[in-house]
């Protein structure tokens, strides 16, 4: 709810009539830090649970780790399209773990930490990062790895925000034409 109601303020701040257009909300990057805050969350109450939060079968997500250099080599739109395939890595992941979990109370947060990717993706739409298709299938993907537990799984999702997400929007080119 709270990931939805953020977007929600920054999309009615972007559609005011009337007043100069304020900096690209996820330019700032509170918004972003507030989504890992929640992804911190949503990891800190999936370590107390053990059963009940296992994935029914092993889960593709992207690889965290940055090579700086390789990072750095790649153009903007490569950027965006391996953030974005990571995004949508994990948001199968964390569907296939929102079906098998029982505990309504760790379901909330798995709810809160997809419509919170959902955000993430819409603001990367609204930074003119081209449309993402995403694969027919995870088979040979590059750059992942799979998780077979709830836990592994949200800490992808943390480093993959704390890291490559939080690159990808510093960054981006709509943020620094708006910075100066």
């Amino acid at each position: 709810t709270t990931g939805l109601f953020a977007l929600l303020l920054l999309v009615l701040e972007w559609t005011r009539p009337g007043l100069p257009s304020p900096l690209r909300p996820i330019c700032d990057l509170r918004v972003l830090n507030h989504f890992i805050q929640e992804a911190r969350d949503a990891e800190v109450a999936m370590k107390s649970c053990r059963e009940e939060c296992g994935l029914t079968e092993a889960a593709s997500v992207p690889q965290t780790t940055v090579n700086f250099e390789d990072w750095e080599k790649k153009n903007a739109m490569e950027q965006a399209q391996e953030v974005q395939t990571g995004l949508w890595l994990l948001q199968q992941a964390l569907s296939l773990l929102q079906t098998s979990m029982t505990n309504s109370e760790l379901n909330s947060h798995i709810d809160n930490v997809i419509r919170n990717l959902q955000s993430i993706t819409a603001v990367l739409r609204s930074l003119n990062f081209q449309d993402y298709t995403p694969p027919a299938s995870t088979v040979g993907l590059e750059g992942t790895w799979r998780v077979s537990t709830a836990a592994e799984l949200l800490q992808v999702h943390l480093n993959f925000l704390r890291g490559k997400v939080r690159l990808l929007l510093v960054d981006a080119q709509a943020c620094q034409q708006e910075a100066s």
